[in-house]
């Protein structure tokens, strides 16, 4: 792998995070100034609070573990195959971290209607890891990288499993 050149140590990172937290940021202001209709549920109010706070601390324990414990950005620049860690539950856990947190601050909102953005997010995340790193990768790592996609999902954390597909 040392003859290939290292893929960016940001990748499609900042175009995602930047697009879905102004497109977070702009529905919670056009909310909060009632430009947007509301569609609020009181009963809901509570329980949607606690789980936008629970995606939200999980959010960035998701991050530490994939930037800081992993120490990834190492990974990336001696081209290894990170899988394990937070990459053993999600193969782009510091994206999915962004998507987690935005979800939870839509949630934190109140506004069912905001919660329209949250497949939009997953989307757009899939979309854009598809047609870009996900190629890097294959193409740098080869058949360890297909397997590794057949085991882990690509967006939401959870238990890796014996077959899928990439």
């Amino acid at each position: 792998m040392d003859d290939k050149k290292p893929l960016s140590q940001f990748g499609i990172g900042p175009v995602y995070a930047a697009t879905v937290f102004l497109l977070t940021l702009t529905a919670l202001f056009l909310d909060h100034v009632g430009l947007l209709f509301s569609l609020r549920v009181p009963a809901a109010c509570l329980p949607l609070k606690l789980l936008g706070a629970v995606l939200i601390l999980a959010a960035a324990l998701l991050w530490c573990n994939a930037v800081i414990a992993t120490k990834i950005a190492q990974h990336i620049r001696r081209n290894e195959l990170v899988t394990t860690g937070a990459y053993a539950w999600v193969r782009n856990p510091i994206y999915s971290a962004i998507m987690l947190a935005m979800w939870g601050l839509l949630l934190w909102c109140g506004n069912l209607l905001l919660l329209i953005l949250c497949p939009v997010y997953y989307i757009l995340m899939t979309v854009m890891v598809k047609a870009t790193e996900e190629k890097w990768l294959a193409d740098l790592y080869g058949k360890p990288y297909l397997d590794y996609c057949n085991r882990v999902n690509r967006c939401l954390p959870w238990f890796p499993r014996q077959s899928g597909g990439c």
